[in-house]
């Protein structure tokens, strides 16, 4: 990209066409050599357009807003659903869930993005055959295979999402880590909108209920309810608009969190042989022990994307390497716990799930913790870095597929 961005500053065509197809690695590039070319004036034009950052809030055109409101409200119709048909919501909420909000914002990327019939068809599909396919499954609420497709669901739709998201350029390490900064966006900007609007309910039936009016119920069904199923695409809509909004803050959670979480993760390691805990005999401490394990991969994931965004960071790359290293102790432990209850007591649904997951999980942390040492003797090695982190993306989908899939079949819905 840097090659391209030089050869063509006289190009604006071309210029354009290399923004347009992947905007963050331009922006990343042009930044490192607008130095050297400062004095050039199309590369002052660019400069000021790439880092320009609105006073204030832009909130889009009139089309963009009435379709985000239309989004949204049809979020809160899905979410409403078991109401308004006497759906048993213990029926419709463990399988449905997901559809109340992915869908939605796929619909919005293909929409923003533009995308050819082709893509539009694929995400239809999958997510229309989802959807018949996990309600058509027998109503079993002991049931593993049940249990662990409707688990796994919302990662197969997070996987159409990010096939969406990524467009006409689905091989793209660039665009990849753009999907996997949007996601931690979303989550800085929707816990931001939550926290607003819990505190604004509680001032509201507050208020209320001075002048002796309880409206507890109504609000909860209605407000609330609404008010959680249009999040994600409200927030999506924000940060695509107002990057500028969380784009400074996101970085500073992954730098401030990659740390204590080594920390913590180092305190706790030590507390497990302290107090004997077994994951080997115990299902429930295993359990946390894998909720650990994925929480510490996101945050691993996440804070590599964020770092792409600046110049290598050789501190950073150690710190990850630490993280990166201890989570792999972590994973092995797991992972041999996991070995043992199979060996002991043979194979069921779970434990073959969570054996692959963590298999997974184990290959992908090896390849970027091999980067990451890499890096921190080689800063070209940086690159890869993101390379390892994104090529295992629409492997974890894959995975979810089969889950959700294949394994209620495979094991007769037990």
């Amino acid at each position: 990209m840097k090659a391209e961005v030089l050869q063509n500053l006289d190009n604006p065509r071309q210029l354009e066409k290399l923004y347009r197809n992947n905007s963050t690695a331009f922006k990343k590039e042009f930044n490192a050599i607008y130095p050297s070319v400062k004095e050039n004036t199309v590369a002052q034009i660019w400069y000021e357009r790439l880092n320009f950052e609105h006073e204030g809030i832009y909130w889009g055109t009139e089309k963009e807003i009435a379709f985000v409101l239309l989004a949204a409200t049809a979020a809160g119709l899905i979410a409403k659903i078991p109401s308004v048909f006497l759906i048993d919501p213990e029926f419709f909420y463990p399988r449905n869930i997901a559809f109340i909000v992915f869908p939605l914002l796929t619909i919005y990327f293909l929409w923003k993005q533009k995308l050819p019939t082709k893509t539009i068809i694929i995400a239809a599909f999958i997510t229309l055959a989802s959807a018949v396919y996990i309600n058509l499954l027998p109503r079993n609420d002991k049931s593993d295979t049940f249990i662990l497709a409707c688990i796994h669901l919302p990662l197969l739709l997070w996987a159409v999402l990010g096939f969406t998201y990524l467009g006409d350029t689905p091989s793209s390490t660039s665009k990849r880590l753009d999907f996997l900064r949007y996601n931690g966006d979303l989550v800085v900007m929707t816990t931001i909108i939550l926290i607003a609007g819990g505190l604004m309910s509680a001032v509201t039936l507050g208020l209320f209920q001075l002048i002796g009016l309880h409206i507890e119920t109504f609000y909860t069904e209605y407000i609330v309810v609404w008010g959680l199923a249009a999040a994600p695409i409200v927030c999506t809509y924000l940060i695509q608009t107002n990057p500028q909004l969380v784009n400074k803050v996101s970085p500073v959670i992954a730098k401030i969190f990659t740390p204590l979480v080594l920390i913590m993760l180092l305190v706790y390691l030590a507390a497990v042989l302290y107090t004997g805990k077994d994951p080997y005999n115990n299902r429930e401490f295993l359990l946390i022990f894998n909720a650990l394990l994925l929480g510490v991969m996101a945050l691993i994931v996440f804070s590599v994307a964020e770092a792409s965004k600046s110049s290598s960071n050789k501190w950073t790359n150690l710190l990850l390497l630490a993280l990166s290293i201890v989570t792999i102790l972590v994973n092995g432990i797991a992972l041999s716990a996991i070995l043992f209850r199979i060996s002991e007591w043979g194979i069921t649904p779970n434990r073959l799930a969570v054996l692959g997951g963590n298999v997974l999980i184990l290959t992908n942390l090896l390849l970027v913790t091999y980067r990451l040492f890499k890096a921190t003797n080689d800063s070209r090695e940086t690159d890869k870095i993101e390379e390892s982190v994104v090529s295992f993306l629409p492997i974890y989908g894959m995975w979810a597929l089969v889950v959700t899939f294949v394994f209620p079949l495979a094991f007769h819905f037990h």
